[in-house]
């Protein structure tokens, strides 16, 4: 599916295609897991009748509904492992640059729980390098960074940042094979990795 960037590029921008190429046929309803100030939303609302995105970060969220002057997606302002949204409620699941924030574990747990049968979860994230290991991933992430950059400006998000990442990427490898048997887990150029799971 093509991605409505609307002139913006980053890290997290740049994996978007991930989560729309993931969305099941017919889906109806679903969910943005740290939604910040929604551009996945917008995105996901171009494809999908109800869009939910929750975050607990209220100026990134005043930006989104700046964004969405019909009011066509729902922003909801909670801790998303605390608010009660209803099970299986949701046919995609996704979640970017958000879940280095949280519990992994618990994060993942709900996020399968809020799935319908069928429904897929999509997660973007964050991981830490280990040195000297992957210096030549880090090198090469490195360049190709330079090089967007040449063609498009970078876009810095609004949203609060965590940094180093808690988790390397073999840990949430092993994490997710784990808590979501079968998730297919996938590291990315741009310092990011992702996991892709149906219920």
């Amino acid at each position: 599916m093509s991605t409505m960037t609307e002139g913006r590029w980053n890290h997290n921008i740049h994996y978007h295609e991930i989560v729309l190429d993931a969305l099941p046929p017919g889906a109806r309803a679903v969910l943005d897991v740290g939604c910040g100030e929604g551009l996945l939303t917008r995105q996901l609302r171009a494809w999908v009748p109800r869009v939910v995105g929750v975050d607990p970060h209220g100026p990134s969220l005043e930006l989104a509904r700046q964004q969405d002057p019909r009011g066509e997606i729902e922003y909801v302002q909670a801790d998303f492992l605390d608010h009660e949204f209803p099970p299986a409620s949701f046919d995609l699941v996704a979640s970017v640059a958000t879940l280095h924030h949280l519990d992994p574990a618990a994060a993942l747990a709900r996020m399968c729980e809020l799935l319908r049968p069928g429904g897929r979860l999509v997660v973007i994230g964050l991981a830490r390098s280990r040195l000297p290991t992957d210096l030549p991933r880090e090198l090469l992430a490195a360049v190709a960074h330079r090089l967007h950059l040449l063609t498009k400006p970078y876009w810095q998000h609004p949203s609060p940042t965590v940094w180093p990442p808690p988790h390397t990427y073999a840990e949430i490898h092993r994490l997710a094979a784990r808590v979501l048997p079968g998730t297919r887990f996938r590291r990315h150029l741009f310092w990011r990795y992702s996991l892709v799971w149906t219920r």
